[in-house]
């Protein structure tokens, strides 16, 4: 378990956190997977609430290079990112998923079900059973009965969640208690990004750690404060931490899934 300012992220790469999700499903338990980045840290370092919605998390994995070099830091030296669009690729792509059930939930509307005629486009096996758009405003008690009675009906295995954090870790955290279903995973832009609403950045781009910034050319008005604000925060704070001039206590933090316990710092099994 990594440090990140204070907050728990998992050491893992996108390979272990595929295999997290298989485990979730084979134990036919109940979780939800969060992606933390420097946006979703700061505000979590801001809101107690938040800290405690990540520390019951299933999964916290780390979307954003700067998540990353921070574990790395710390000896995790397998520790890769995890970014939401291309987890939700991997989970539907492969066949060993090929049984499960999808359900869309986010974006504007009609973009889940863009969304969905994409995904059947590109994978025509894939088992995509219903969509939903909540307003943007908190839901009245009555779409939140719609909601639930929706899911309750259709039984997805995986309800992925694209609303952006820290929204989608509150509605999963508040939601996933009510549902007929194992899984939820908020991956952020992933339903803006496979509908082709905003550009995938270059691997380089990714690799640097500045897909912040590909991101804030696209959509400047919405996202200033995001990364104009919470990056320079968020590097300032990690300098202090890697230096040693500030402790970051690590509060509660989520328990390893199964299938990460029994690693060391290095992400490799103990023998």
């Amino acid at each position: 378990m990594a440090n990140v300012l204070g907050i728990g992220v998992h050491a893992v790469d996108m390979e272990g956190s595929v295999a997290c999700v298989r485990s979730l499903l084979e134990q036919n338990a109940k979780g939800y997977i969060c992606l933390a980045g420097a946006h979703g840290i700061m505000e979590a370092r801001r809101d107690a609430e938040l800290r405690s919605i990540l520390a019951k998390a299933y999964l916290v994995a780390p979307d954003g290079m700067p998540t990353v070099w921070m574990g790395r830091l710390q000896g995790f030296s397998q520790m890769q990112r995890v970014f939401g669009p291309d987890l939700m690729l991997e989970i539907l792509r492969r066949e060993e998923f090929s049984g499960c059930r999808h359900f869309f939930c986010g974006g504007e509307p009609g973009v889940a079900e863009k969304l969905r005629d994409a995904m059947l486009r590109r994978y025509p096996w894939v088992s995509i059973v219903g969509t939903y758009t909540p307003p943007f405003r908190p839901m009245t008690v009555e779409e939140e009965y719609e909601f639930v009675a929706k899911v309750q009906f259709l039984r997805p295995d995986i309800v992925w969640v694209g609303l952006s954090t820290p929204k989608q870790d509150r509605f999963m955290s508040r939601y996933l208690p009510m549902l007929d279903t194992k899984l939820m995973i908020g991956v952020g832009a992933a339903f803006l990004y496979h509908t082709g609403a905003i550009r995938d950045s270059p691997r380089w781009v990714k690799r640097a750690g500045l897909q912040w910034l590909h991101r804030l050319a696209q959509e400047p008005t919405r996202l200033w404060r995001r990364y104009l604000v919470n990056v320079p925060l968020f590097l300032s704070h990690a300098v202090l931490q890697a230096t040693g001039l500030q402790r970051y206590n690590m509060g509660p933090a989520p328990d390893a899934p199964p299938v990460l316990r029994g690693t060391n710092q290095h992400g490799d099994r103990s023998l």
